[in-house]
C-alpha cells in the first residue's frame, strides 16, 4: 500500500515538474515570437524608408537638375551587407539630408511628391521607433529569462541564447566604448 502512495505522490510531481517545464518553454517560445514579429516589421519599415530615399533621389534630380547625387551612397546600401541597425542609422542619415533639401529649395516644399515623402517619413519614422521599442522590450524578457532559473535549464536545453538588443550592443562583453551617437 505505501508503494502505491510513493508511486502516486512521484507521479504527482513529475505531472507538476511537466507542466513547469511546458510553462517556461512556452514562454520562451512566446518572447522568441515576439521578437521574430518585431524584426519582421523593422525589415519591411527599412524597405519602405529605403524606397522613399530612391524616390526622393528621383524627384531631386527631375525637380533641381543637379548633376549632384545626394543620395548615391545611400542607394547603393542595398548592395551591402549590413546590420539592420547600421541601415537604420544610414537611412536616418539621408532623410535628414531630405530634411535640408527641403528646407534648402522652397519649390521643393511645394512639390506634392516631396510632401507625399515627408508623409512617408514622418509614419516610417513613428512605426519603426515602435517596432524598435517592442524589439527591445521582449529581448530584455527573453534575455531575462534566459539567465533566470528554472528557466535557463530549459533556455539551455532548447540552444535558446541571450540576443543583442536592436543597436547590436552585448552588455555581457567588455567593450566599453560601444556605445555611438
Amino acid at each position: 500500500m505505501e508503494v502505491i502512495y510513493i508511486i502516486l505522490i512521484l507521479v504527482f510531481l513529475l505531472g507538476i515538474l511537466g507542466m513547469l517545464y511546458i510553462h517556461y518553454y512556452n514562454d520562451l517560445q512566446y518572447l522568441k515570437t515576439k521578437i521574430e514579429q518585431s524584426e519582421g516589421i523593422i525589415d519591411e519599415v527599412l524597405r519602405e524608408r529605403y524606397d522613399i530615399v530612391v524616390r526622393t533621389s528621383d524627384i531631386i534630380k527631375t525637380h533641381l537638375k543637379e548633376k549632384k547625387d545626394y543620395f548615391k551612397e545611400y542607394i547603393a546600401l542595398k548592395e551591402e551587407k549590413i546590420s539592420n541597425f547600421d541601415m537604420d542609422r544610414k537611412l536616418r542619415e539621408a532623410a535628414n539630408i531630405i530634411l535640408n533639401l527641403k528646407n534648402d529649395y522652397p519649390d521643393l516644399q511645394k512639390n506634392e511628391g516631396m510632401k507625399e515623402i515627408s508623409r512617408d517619413l514622418n509614419r516610417t519614422t513613428e512605426k519603426l521607433t515602435a517596432s524598435i521599442a517592442y524589439y527591445n522590450r521582449y529581448t530584455n524578457e527573453l534575455n531575462e529569462m534566459i539567465r533566470r532559473f528554472p528557466s535557463n535549464c530549459i533556455a539551455k536545453v532548447h540552444h535558446f541564447q541571450i540576443k543583442p538588443f536592436f543597436d547590436g550592443k552585448d552588455m555581457n562583453d567588455d567593450d566599453l566604448l560601444d556605445f555611438k551617437l
